[in-house]
């Protein structure tokens, strides 16, 4: 079993000797096998592992677009297991943001639109919605495009797109995929600025990469391999309350 023992702070997503296995021909494959981990409010983990490690299977399940083989996964103290399609579904759209690698914004869509998207299916009111997708525009320094679409936006420009988008229904989890692996370096840097900030302010934060001086820019590395915790490194970086008394 691939168990580790949780940090301090109160969990946002919780994994019990989750296995997830998938069928090639006649061979099992254990993308995840018995792992338990839980990750904590307010922290900022970097999941790396060579192709195979099960980071995307990860991903998946911690985003509910997947569900184990075996074991249980708890998101805010939900236990996956016990919903249907339609209310998770409506987990996603409450509890979880995403960023993408390769952004997903919808082309027909403008700015604001696209950020509005995780507010479509929510029972809020139209003028409190569209102003926090404002204010979040603003945030990322996209106020004055809100009538733009995708498609006459840069690289960098969609994704912060996407990260207001992820903020928009004040998740419990953000949750991002190679969030810079399309985007040259000066402006990955600026990207994982945004990160940083969030974090500060308290956001929880799981990012998948590759990328070594990505993973360096988060609190924690989880490592995996072949479904298993490889290694873990706690507190590489200060959590934001530690850093702000250290400065003091």
């Amino acid at each position: 079993m691939s168990s580790v023992s949780p940090g301090t702070r109160p969990p946002v997503a919780e994994l019990e000797r989750v296995t997830r296995t998938y069928r090639m021909g006649t061979n099992e494959v254990h993308a995840l096998d018995e792992l338990s981990f839980s990750f904590g409010r307010g922290e900022y983990w970097a999941v790396m592992g060579s192709s195979g490690s099960g980071k995307s299977t990860l991903l998946n399940l911690l985003g509910c677009l997947d569900r184990p083989s075996s074991g249980s996964y708890r998101i805010d103290g939900v236990d996956v297991s016990t919903l249907d399609d339609d209310q998770l579904s409506e987990l996603r759209s409450q509890r979880l943001g995403f960023v993408f690698q390769s952004y997903n914004l919808i082309a027909q869509l403008n700015v604001l639109e696209n950020i509005l998207v995780p507010l479509f299916y929510q029972d809020e009111p139209p003028l409190e919605a569209e102003e926090r997708a404002r204010g979040l525009a603003e945030r990322v320094g996209l106020g004055n495009r809100l009538e733009h679409r995708p498609p006459e936006l840069s690289g960098g420009q969609q994704q912060r797109v996407a990260i207001a988008r992820a903020l928009v229904n004040q998740p419990a989890l953000i949750l991002a995929d190679e969030a810079t692996g399309n985007l040259d370096s000066h402006t990955a840097l600026e990207i994982l600025a945004l990160f940083d900030e969030l974090h500060a302010e308290g956001k929880t934060i799981l990012m998948v990469t590759h990328e070594p001086d990505v993973a360096a820019r988060a609190q924690h590395v989880l490592r995996l391999k072949d479904g298993r915790v490889e290694t873990v490194v706690r507190d590489q970086n200060p959590a934001p309350a530690a850093a702000a008394a250290s400065s003091r």
